[in-house]
Protein backbone atom coordinates (compact mmCIF):
# COMPACT_ATOMS: atom_id res chain seq x y z
CA UNK A 1 0.00 0.00 0.00
CA UNK A 2 1.48 3.39 -1.10
CA UNK A 3 -0.40 6.31 0.16
CA UNK A 4 0.06 10.40 -0.02
CA UNK A 5 -1.85 11.95 2.56
CA UNK A 6 -2.34 15.84 3.36
CA UNK A 7 -3.45 14.87 6.69
CA UNK A 8 -1.47 14.08 9.69
CA UNK A 9 -1.13 9.90 10.53
CA UNK A 10 -0.48 7.88 13.87
CA UNK A 11 1.80 5.59 12.90
CA UNK A 12 0.93 3.23 15.52
CA UNK A 13 -2.55 2.92 14.17
CA UNK A 14 -1.12 2.19 10.88
CA UNK A 15 1.53 -0.58 12.13
CA UNK A 16 -1.33 -2.01 14.05
CA UNK A 17 -3.70 -2.37 10.84
CA UNK A 18 0.00 -3.15 9.02
CA UNK A 19 0.03 -6.27 11.36
CA UNK A 20 -3.32 -7.75 11.46
CA UNK A 21 -4.39 -11.48 9.96
CA UNK A 22 -0.64 -12.02 9.42
CA UNK A 23 -0.11 -15.18 10.81
CA UNK A 24 2.49 -16.55 8.15
CA UNK A 25 4.58 -13.93 8.40
CA UNK A 26 7.91 -13.65 11.14
CA UNK A 27 9.27 -10.38 10.90
CA UNK A 28 7.74 -6.45 10.56
CA UNK A 29 10.02 -3.91 10.65
CA UNK A 30 9.17 0.04 10.60
CA UNK A 31 10.73 3.24 10.25
CA UNK A 32 8.22 6.85 11.34
CA UNK A 33 10.36 9.98 10.23
CA UNK A 34 9.54 13.53 12.00
CA UNK A 35 9.89 16.58 10.77
CA UNK A 36 12.50 18.15 13.11
CA UNK A 37 12.78 22.46 13.84
CA UNK A 38 16.49 22.29 12.88
CA UNK A 39 16.79 23.94 16.76
CA UNK A 40 14.69 26.65 15.59
CA UNK A 41 15.20 27.81 11.92
CA UNK A 42 12.22 25.91 10.40
CA UNK A 43 8.89 26.34 11.57
CA UNK A 44 7.12 24.30 8.98
CA UNK A 45 8.16 21.47 6.04
CA UNK A 46 6.22 21.62 2.83
CA UNK A 47 6.37 19.13 0.30
CA UNK A 48 4.85 18.65 -3.26
CA UNK A 49 4.59 15.80 -5.06
CA UNK A 50 2.72 15.24 -8.71
CA UNK A 51 -0.30 13.48 -8.44
CA UNK A 52 -0.23 9.51 -9.98
CA UNK A 53 3.47 10.44 -10.94
CA UNK A 54 5.36 10.12 -7.03
CA UNK A 55 2.83 7.03 -6.24
CA UNK A 56 3.78 5.34 -9.35
CA UNK A 57 7.70 6.10 -9.00
CA UNK A 58 7.28 4.57 -5.19
CA UNK A 59 5.51 1.76 -6.35
CA UNK A 60 8.08 0.61 -9.32
CA UNK A 61 11.27 0.73 -6.19
CA UNK A 62 8.66 -1.06 -3.80
CA UNK A 63 7.86 -3.62 -5.82
CA UNK A 64 11.59 -3.77 -6.78
CA UNK A 65 12.14 -4.32 -2.99
CA UNK A 66 9.28 -7.34 -2.80
CA UNK A 67 11.29 -8.59 -5.13
CA UNK A 68 14.84 -8.07 -3.59
CA UNK A 69 14.02 -9.13 -0.29
CA UNK A 70 11.42 -11.76 -0.72
CA UNK A 71 8.94 -9.18 1.26
CA UNK A 72 5.59 -10.91 2.24
CA UNK A 73 4.25 -7.06 2.12
CA UNK A 74 4.90 -3.28 2.48
CA UNK A 75 3.25 -0.11 3.82
CA UNK A 76 3.99 3.55 2.70
CA UNK A 77 2.60 6.39 4.14
CA UNK A 78 4.19 9.86 3.05
CA UNK A 79 3.01 13.79 4.10
CA UNK A 80 2.40 16.25 1.61
CA UNK A 81 1.71 19.79 2.52
CA UNK A 82 2.70 21.72 5.27
CA UNK A 83 4.25 19.38 8.06
CA UNK A 84 4.38 21.10 11.43
CA UNK A 85 7.87 20.22 13.66
CA UNK A 86 7.28 16.97 15.48
CA UNK A 87 4.78 15.84 13.00
CA UNK A 88 5.33 12.07 11.42
CA UNK A 89 6.11 13.02 7.35
CA UNK A 90 6.67 9.01 6.26
CA UNK A 91 6.28 5.70 7.93
CA UNK A 92 7.44 2.81 6.65
CA UNK A 93 6.44 -1.10 6.77
CA UNK A 94 7.93 -4.05 5.54
CA UNK A 95 6.94 -7.80 6.42
CA UNK A 96 8.81 -10.43 5.82
CA UNK A 97 9.33 -14.36 7.08
CA UNK A 98 12.06 -13.14 8.70
CA UNK A 99 13.74 -9.98 10.30
CA UNK A 100 17.15 -9.27 7.69
CA UNK A 101 14.56 -9.25 5.33
CA UNK A 102 12.60 -6.66 6.72
CA UNK A 103 15.09 -4.82 7.94
CA UNK A 104 16.93 -4.16 5.09
CA UNK A 105 13.80 -3.64 2.74
CA UNK A 106 12.76 -0.96 4.93
CA UNK A 107 16.15 0.62 5.55
CA UNK A 108 16.17 0.40 1.41
CA UNK A 109 12.94 2.19 1.15
CA UNK A 110 13.86 4.78 3.13
CA UNK A 111 17.26 5.75 1.59
CA UNK A 112 15.49 5.75 -1.79
CA UNK A 113 12.46 8.03 -0.47
CA UNK A 114 15.02 10.63 1.11
CA UNK A 115 17.57 10.81 -1.86
CA UNK A 116 15.51 10.04 -5.55
CA UNK A 117 11.51 9.50 -4.50
CA UNK A 118 9.91 12.98 -6.66
CA UNK A 119 8.90 14.93 -3.72
CA UNK A 120 9.83 18.70 -3.93
CA UNK A 121 10.80 20.07 -0.47
CA UNK A 122 10.89 22.95 1.54
CA UNK A 123 11.76 24.90 5.10
CA UNK A 124 10.28 28.17 6.55
CA UNK A 125 11.75 29.79 9.20
CA UNK A 126 10.68 32.07 11.49
CA UNK A 127 11.48 35.01 9.75
CA UNK A 128 9.36 33.61 6.94
CA UNK A 129 11.85 33.03 4.47
CA UNK A 130 12.15 30.09 2.42
CA UNK A 131 14.38 27.94 1.31
CA UNK A 132 14.60 24.08 -0.93
CA UNK A 133 15.63 21.50 0.60
CA UNK A 134 18.21 18.79 -1.85
CA UNK A 135 19.79 15.43 -0.64
CA UNK A 136 22.78 16.08 1.35
CA UNK A 137 25.81 14.13 0.57
CA UNK A 138 24.84 11.55 3.31
CA UNK A 139 21.77 10.63 1.20
CA UNK A 140 23.16 10.10 -1.92
CA UNK A 141 26.07 8.09 -0.24
CA UNK A 142 23.71 5.76 1.69
CA UNK A 143 21.62 5.13 -1.74
CA UNK A 144 24.74 3.87 -3.29
CA UNK A 145 25.52 0.83 -1.24
CA UNK A 146 21.80 -0.69 -2.69
CA UNK A 147 23.26 -0.22 -6.33
CA UNK A 148 26.41 -2.08 -6.11
CA UNK A 149 26.66 -5.61 -6.93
Amino acid sequence: MITLTGQPFEPGALLTAFCQGRTETGAIATFTGLARAEQGATTTLELEAYPGFTEAEIGRIADGARARFGLDDFCIVHRVGQIEPGEAIVFVATASGHRRAAFEACDFLMDYLKSRAPFWKKETGPDGAARWIEPKPQDHADITRWETP
